[in-house]
C-alpha cells in the first residue's frame, strides 16, 4: 500500500473522470487516485462502511467533488462532512461545471476549500486539475488524520 495519502475524485461523469484522472497522471503525483461515483459512495468511503467497511486506507489529502452527483450531491456530500467531527478537516475542492452564484455561495457556507468551475477547454481543463493536483498532493500540509477513522499512518 502506498503511504501517502489519496487524492478522492468524487466524480459521475466518464468523460470528467477519464480527463481529470489523465490530468492528474501527467503531474507525476506518487499519490493514489481513488474514483468513486456517487455522494453517497464518497460518504461510505470516508466513513469505512459500505463496500469499504473491511478497507484499511488513509484519509484523503484533498477530496475533488463534482457539485451533480447522484444519490448525494456534493453540496449534500459536503454538509456531512462538515458535521462528522471525524472528517470536518478533510480538504474539499468543489470541482463543478456549475457558473451558478447559488452554488458558489452556499459550497463557502458549508466550508468548501475551493471552489473550481471545469474548464471547457480541454487545455484549460487539463491545466487547471494539475494545478489542483499539484497544490493539493505536494505543496499543502494536510490535517493529520483523527484518531478512530482510517488510523494507518505512514
Amino acid at each position: 500500500m502506498n503511504d501517502l495519502r489519496p487524492i478522492l475524485l468524487v466524480e459521475d461523469s466518464p468523460k470528467d473522470a477519464e480527463l481529470t484522472l489523465a490530468a492528474l497522471e501527467r503531474c507525476q503525483l506518487l499519490n493514489d487516485v481513488v474514483l468513486v461515483r456517487d455522494g453517497a459512495e464518497a460518504l461510505d468511503y470516508l466513513r469505512c462502511e459500505g463496500n469499504y467497511a473491511n478497507s484499511e486506507h488513509l484519509p484523503p489529502v484533498v477530496m475533488l467533488l463534482d457539485l451533480k452527483l447522484p444519490k448525494l450531491n456534493g453540496l449534500e456530500v459536503l454538509e456531512e462532512i462538515r458535521k462528522d467531527p471525524a472528517l470536518s478537516s478533510t480538504p474539499i475542492v468543489m470541482l463543478t461545471s456549475s457558473r451558478e452564484e447559488k452554488d458558489l455561495v452556499r459550497s463557502y457556507e458549508l466550508g468548501v476549500n475551493a471552489f473550481v468551475v471545469k474548464p471547457v477547454d480541454f487545455k484549460e481543463f487539463f491545466e487547471a486539475i494539475q494545478g489542483l493536483g499539484m497544490f493539493w498532493g505536494i505543496t499543502n500540509e494536510p490535517p493529520p488524520p483523527r484518531a478512530g477513522r482510517n488510523e494507518k499512518v505512514g
